[in-house]
């Protein structure tokens, strides 16, 4: 007979068994707990122990408000769910658990992956990985969670993400090579743009900010405030990066201003051949090629001084935040300036961590939220998947969202006002009095 116990556990012990286990991730850390306290949630570290080995753990949510009071595990809890006595323990617990603190339901986001597939969605062969895993969905709901379905769409915690798996690749030219032609390219115009990425202090997180804004106006949502991000920044620490990616203008004007030099330069070189060549008409059609070059430096050179005089000799043009857990390092929120896309700052940013992978040895790289849609060009979505893909990875679809009834007359009284405010809004809102 297995015996288990439930204990409270330190950060330190937490945050330790997060990072040896394979479900680890950031959001099962003691810095989460800290962002968390800050937003007025109640977060306990619950471990469970076997024979004095701790074999599963959660950080465990407890939401208050005038209406409900639920509790959360968000990505997790960090179980074995193939172990039925394990599971079956750890869910008992959390119930007992939840319903000491008032809770009218348990949520919870299993962090093992449902299906992996590839990058375009389709399920992985099952000798490679692709074999799906109703065991622990099935397990769930005999242990009396409601599945909240195998959806698509974005969701506070993924259902769908897409990764890369860095494992063996040895430098950063095998990285480049690893990526999808046009990626490559891309890569390589921003360096040879002058894009520079550095990351950034809590003094600049306005910068930050202000770039992640200009997508969310362009994409029709509501950004974080800043504050949300000051907050991140205070209680993950190193363990949190912001990243902004610049333009040096002066730098960009001078290398086309070179360009456009070396190309008279050709021009002039060419004109002298006519008078020697045996081949005037291939020397001619060159010149031709060669001043269009040229013309279009000229442009570029025009361009950029346009530039430089309305932004500045240093532009920012891109954003994003990142998470490092030892098990892998997370892409979570980005912007970019719409004025520069051509300067592929978004993707230079992106290689830039990669890069930082590699030298730190994290082998899993999660690009995060997709929306699951992969058939569809006109997906709201369709350009996150896009350009995602282009660093040529896979895709984990995970189980989803779990609701475990803990003090069952409470937790359907709120279904109940949640259906009637769902018809309420579909038929166009109602007014009292």
């Amino acid at each position: 007979m297995r015996s288990f116990s439930l204990e409270t556990l330190s950060e330190e012990a937490f945050d330790e068994f997060s990072a040896s286990h394979p479900q680890g991730n950031f959001q099962q850390t003691s810095a989460m707990g800290r962002l968390r306290a800050r937003q007025g949630v109640e977060v306990e570290y619950l471990g469970v122990r076997e024979d004095g080995a701790l074999v599963a753990a959660a950080l465990f949510e407890t939401h208050r408000s005038r209406l409900s009071t639920f509790a959360a595990v968000h990505d997790g809890p960090l179980c074995d769910w193939h172990d039925a006595d394990l599971t079956a323990f750890l869910v008992d617990a959390l119930r007992r658990h939840a319903k000491a603190k008032g809770a009218a339901q348990l949520e919870i986001t299993p962090e093992r992956p449902y299906r992996v597939r590839d990058s375009f969605g389709a399920a992985l062969p099952d000798a490679e990985g692709g074999a799906p895993d109703p065991l622990t969905v099935d397990t769930l709901i005999g242990l009396g969670f409601r599945h909240g379905g195998f959806t698509v769409g974005y969701t506070a915690v993924p259902r769908w993400r897409y990764l890369k798996d860095l494992h063996g690749i040895g430098d950063e030219k095998a990285l480049l090579d690893s990526y999808a032609k046009n990626t490559r390219r891309n890569v390589k115009i921003a360096r040879n743009s002058a894009v520079e990425v550095e990351r950034v202090g809590r003094d600049r997180l306005a910068t930050f900010h202000a770039i992640c804004e200009l997508s969310c106006e362009k994409q029709g949502f509501e950004n974080r405030p800043l504050s949300y991000f000051e907050d991140i920044y205070d209680t993950f620490g190193d363990s949190a990066e912001f990243l902004v990616a610049s333009i040096d203008m002066r730098a960009y004007l001078a290398s086309w201003e070179r360009k456009r030099d070396g190309f008279l330069k050709d021009i002039e070189k060419l004109e002298r051949s006519l008078e020697t060549t045996k081949y005037p008409d291939t020397v001619n059609r060159k010149i031709e090629t060669a001043r269009s070059t040229y013309e279009a430096s000229l442009r570029r050179v025009e361009q950029a001084r346009a530039y430089l005089a309305e932004d500045g000799e240093r532009v920012p043009v891109a954003a994003a935040l990142f998470v490092w857990h030892r098990r892998e390092c997370v892409y979570l929120f980005s912007g970019s300036n719409e004025k520069y896309a051509k300067f592929y700052a978004p993707t230079a940013i992106q290689h830039h961590v990669m890069t930082q992978c590699l030298e730190r040895g994290v082998e899993r790289y999660n690009f995060y939220g997709i929306s699951g849609v992969f058939d569809d060009p006109s997906d709201p979505g369709r350009g996150v998947l896009e350009f995602k893909q282009g660093f040529e990875g896979y895709v984990e679809e995970m189980p989803g969202e779990f609701d475990l009834p803990v003090r069952p007359l409470v937790y359907e009284t709120k279904q109940s006002v949640h259906r009637v405010l769902d018809l309420c809004r579909i038929g166009g809102g109602y007014s009292a009095g």
